[in-house]
C-alpha cells in the first residue's frame, strides 16, 4: 500500500470537507482524519483536534497545486512539537521550527 502524506491540517471541519470535495472531484482521493475527535474538544491536548487532509504519496504534488490554485487562503496550522497557531503561508512554525506535518513523516 502507498504511503500516504498530509496534506493540510487545521481547525475548520467545513473547509476541510469543501477541499476534500474539490480534490475528490478532480480525482485526487482524499482520506479525512481527525473528524470525530472535534467533539472533544477542551477535554483532549491541542494535537489531538486537528483535521487533516491525507492523500496518497505520488498525488501530494497534484492535490497542492490544487490548492493552490484555489486563490483562497489556506488554515492556520498548530504546529505539533510546541502547539503555536502558524498562518498558513508558513512553511515552517515561527516559534520552533518544525515543519507542519515533522510528527506525521
Amino acid at each position: 500500500m502507498e504511503e500516504r502524506k498530509c496534506l493540510v491540517a487545521g481547525g475548520n471541519l467545513l473547509q476541510a470537507h469543501t477541499w476534500k470535495g474539490l480534490l475528490e472531484a478532480s480525482g485526487i482521493r482524499v482520506e479525512l482524519r481527525g473528524e470525530a475527535l472535534l467533539g472533544g474538544v477542551g477535554e483532549l491536548p491541542t494535537d489531538m483536534q486537528n483535521v487533516e487532509l491525507w492523500v496518497s504519496e505520488s498525488e501530494l504534488r497534484a492535490a497542492q497545486t490544487q490548492l493552490a490554485g484555489l486563490d483562497v487562503e489556506g488554515p492556520r496550522w498548530q504546529c505539533l512539537q510546541c502547539h503555536e497557531m502558524n498562518e498558513a503561508s508558513f512553511e515552517l512554525c515561527w516559534h520552533c521550527g518544525a515543519e507542519p506535518s515533522q510528527s506525521h513523516g
